[in-house]
């Protein structure tokens, strides 16, 4: 994937996760934005051109609203501070807590 691809997605998703499908830690972390009910893109990739532009050679790789969060660690620390699910929110990526509509 090319360099401007890859900012092209981040721009234009409220959150994406640089990712390897047999990577635990990636695994993880989509699967926590799944049980908060986030939206979000999963793009699974050979890390190189990803570390040339953030400088992180592992994957996770998160993005909320085009600026990045991190990796598993960063991304799991920000959940238990009770940080990510307001940015999720302001992302657009999860319903407001109590606006959600209720199913039929």
């Amino acid at each position: 994937m090319a360099l401007e691809k890859a900012k092209e997605i981040v721009a234009s998703s409220p959150v994406v996760v640089f990712s390897k499908t047999y990577c635990p830690f990636c695994t993880r972390v989509k699967q926590l934005l799944a049980q908060l009910g986030a939206n979000y893109k999963a793009v699974e990739l050979d890390v190189e051109t990803l570390a040339e532009w953030t400088g992180q050679r592992t994957v996770p790789n998160v993005f909320v609203k085009g600026e990045r969060i991190g990796g598993c660690d960063a991304t799991m620390a920000m959940h238990n501070g009770g940080k990510l699910v307001p940015l999720l929110t302001e992302a657009g990526a999860v319903s407001a807590p109590g606006t959600a509509t209720p199913s039929l």
